[in-house]
């Protein structure tokens, strides 16, 4: 019986690992944002927004619309980023980096209670949320 588990123990490794590859929801849950993220995170908005545009526009991605908005907000294109953070919202009314993002939109065009409604990131956050606090300390400074 251990002879028989010997041989067969490289099969059941190469088996899981088979499996887990088949498993991997990475490209389940949507397109591959990294490039954009990418661009965003070296500050590249423009080229962030040209990469995610089609992306957005063609897949039913609230993360794609919401990073567009974010670059799109970042470049100096605000009406446009918040048809992408409506549009995000479509898609997912409870996506947290969306709602932080479009209420730090509004505190940039002085609509604070735009922004404090986008605190409904307390209701929707389990536990603490970096996206809460950052949405609060962008009203507490305009409010200053």
């Amino acid at each position: 019986m251990i002879r028989k588990l010997t041989i067969l123990a490289p099969l059941a490794i190469t088996l899981s690992g088979s499996f887990a590859a088949a498993m991997d929801t990475s490209a389940i849950d949507g397109p591959d944002l990294s490039s954009p993220r990418a661009a965003i995170a070296a500050k590249d908005y423009v080229k962030a927004a040209t990469e995610l545009k089609p992306i957005a526009d063609s897949s039913r991605s609230p993360d794609a619309c919401s990073l567009l908005g974010f670059a799109l907000r970042k470049s100096g294109q605000r009406d446009q980023a918040l048809v992408y953070y409506n549009k995000a919202l479509e898609l997912d009314p409870a996506h947290k980096g969306t709602l932080e993002y479009q209420g730090e939109l509004f505190v940039e065009l002085g609509q604070i209670d735009k922004a404090k409604q986008n605190l409904k990131l307390d209701r929707i956050c389990t536990a603490s949320c970096k996206e809460a606090e950052d949405l609060k300390e962008a009203i507490e400074h305009a409010s200053r």
